[in-house]
């Protein structure tokens, strides 16, 4: 028997999990998922994994089925931590994508301007490129990742941050700014409208 946990959760939570299942003789392993709807639609989801190693073999087929790269990180825990640190980069990231594109606004340049040299620097990426073209098509609708979880995930990190002692000035503020989304019912659109409170 074995117990496969793929929602984003904090690392006690993971362990509590694991304890409850190895108590009644089963097998348990943390995979976190990172990608989008299309990276999952398109097979290309990288899984991050921890636990048993037994049962992260015996999933192969499955990771295979969604993913493109399946990694095992060791003992429960260590796939969450890395999960949230990977969603604070990105919070934080999309953060300052939506102010860049929120000054540009203001200083009455064209979004298309502004993207065609984003997408020609060294700064695109297949992540921020998506987060752009939903800022500039204003389709907050099409939800890859609510605010309200992205907010959720950037919280759980700056716990973990919090435990171990390690300042994270710049998702604090990045953290803030979401939470304050979500004054505006923006909670249920995708992260990237973090946009319109940017603006203001």
């Amino acid at each position: 028997k074995g117990f496969v946990e793929i929602t984003s959760i904090d690392p006690e939570t993971s362990k509590d999990i694991r304890d409850m299942i190895e108590m009644k003789g089963g097998r348990y392993l943390e995979a976190q998922i990172q990608g989008s709807k299309k990276e999952a639609a398109e097979g290309k989801l990288v899984i991050l994994t921890a636990g048993n190693r037994s049962l992260f073999f015996d999933c192969q087929s499955c990771f295979e089925a969604i993913g493109k790269s399946a990694y095992f990180l060791g003992d429960v825990g260590y796939a969450t931590k890395i999960n949230l640190i990977l969603q604070l980069i990105k919070g934080v990231c999309l953060a300052g994508l939506a102010e860049g594109f929120a000054l540009a606004e203001r200083c009455g340049i064209s979004f298309d301007s502004v993207l065609m040299v984003f997408k020609d620097s060294n700064l695109a990426s297949d992540y921020l490129l998506g987060k752009a073209d939903v800022i500039r098509n204003k389709n907050f609708n099409d939800v890859e990742q609510s605010l309200q979880n992205t907010q959720k995930d950037m919280y759980l990190g700056l716990e973990l941050s919090n435990k171990i002692g390690q300042p994270m000035e710049l998702a604090s503020v990045a953290n803030e700014i979401f939470k304050h989304c979500r004054r505006f019912d923006l909670s249920e659109k995708d992260a990237s409208s973090i946009y319109m409170r940017t603006r203001f």
